[in-house]
């Protein structure tokens, strides 16, 4: 005779699982308006002074580096809460936010265009993360799977720095932005792990896996900073926060197991989702306002003498 309170405790367990996975949700978008607001001030520094230790002495980049740290900290937080393909999705929400405040540091409003670009992303991304399933996994993720993904993401960043030396302009923005989002998707996968496994024992962060965490952050930084000093804002953080979520997800379903919409039905709108989104990405990174990086004032016209 089956026992009536194991039948029972599915209908217990789904609602707890949905409720973390919302209250994940909801803590990584108040991170994406800190991480869009950081990530604005650093470029506005970045474009000035360059990817160099001359930013140290920028109190304005240090600003935008706490800010930034403290949305990335609340990610790291959700990323505890809910998988990686509920969380890693909400990051491309940081562009809606970090468009209109980059145009505020450059002296304007946000163009028509900026705001219907920010309105499709917002729609694509909600339209994704009504589809994705809310049933979670404990991620598991072994030493050597661990050292295979960071390969491949190392061969990404070694690939798009190659490349990108020998473009220019808004290419080369886009091309150093996909080895820094390839890294800070590392970043998100490792906090995945180690936050998943926490579950209050503080032995289980004692592993090379937490060591790993702010090693790559220094990187992601770095790599960010060479995409923003190119001064093409919106190209170069409409890649970062495209690339970075899709190399998330792909790490999620391939490595920790993670779900994702099946059939049909679902299949095909979460494509349309995703297009949307990329869509409207891709049209606010067009529309940024600092097309060109560190020009220099052009050289006063000589005065005629007059005789």
């Amino acid at each position: 005779m089956d026992d009536p309170s194991i039948a029972s405790l599915p209908v217990r367990v789904l609602p707890w699982r949905v409720a973390m996975t919302w209250v994940g949700i909801s803590i990584a978008l108040v991170g994406a308006l800190g991480y869009a607001l950081g990530a604005a001030l650093q470029q506005f520094e970045a474009v000035a002074e360059g990817a160099s230790l001359k930013l140290m002495k920028r109190p304005r980049w240090w600003l935008g580096g706490i800010i930034g740290f403290t949305g990335a900290s609340l990610h790291a937080v959700a990323l505890s809460f809910a998988p990686l393909v509920a969380v890693q999705p909400i990051s491309v929400a940081t562009l809606v936010f970090a468009v209109p405040l980059a145009a505020m540091l450059h002296g304007r409003k946000p163009h028509r265009a900026e705001i219907i670009g920010s309105v499709a992303v917002a729609v694509g991304l909600l339209g994704l993360l009504l589809l994705v399933p809310v049933h979670s996994v404990t991620p598991h993720m072994t030493g050597r799977e661990a050292f295979g993904f960071l390969g491949c993401v190392g061969l990404v960043v070694l690939l798009a720095h190659l490349a990108g030396r020998k473009a220019t302009g808004p290419t080369k923005a886009l091309l150093l932005s996909i080895g820094a989002g390839a890294t800070t998707a590392s970043v998100s996968t490792f906090v995945r792990v180690v936050g998943g496994n926490f579950g209050g024992d503080w032995a289980k962060l004692l592993s090379w896996f937490t060591l790993a965490v702010p090693i790559l952050l220094i990187c992601a930084t770095v790599l960010l900073q060479k995409s923003y000093e190119v001064g093409y804002f919106g190209i170069a953080y409409a890649g970062v926060q495209v690339f970075d979520p899709i190399t998330s997800i792909l790490a999620g379903v391939l490595l920790l197991d993670e779900a994702v919409p099946s059939g049909w039905s679902n299949v095909i709108p979460a494509l349309l989702a995703g297009a949307l989104m990329i869509w409207g990405t891709m049209t606010l990174g067009r529309l940024a306002p600092d097309h060109g990086a560190r020009t220099s004032a052009p050289a006063p016209e000589p005065v005629s003498a007059t005789r």
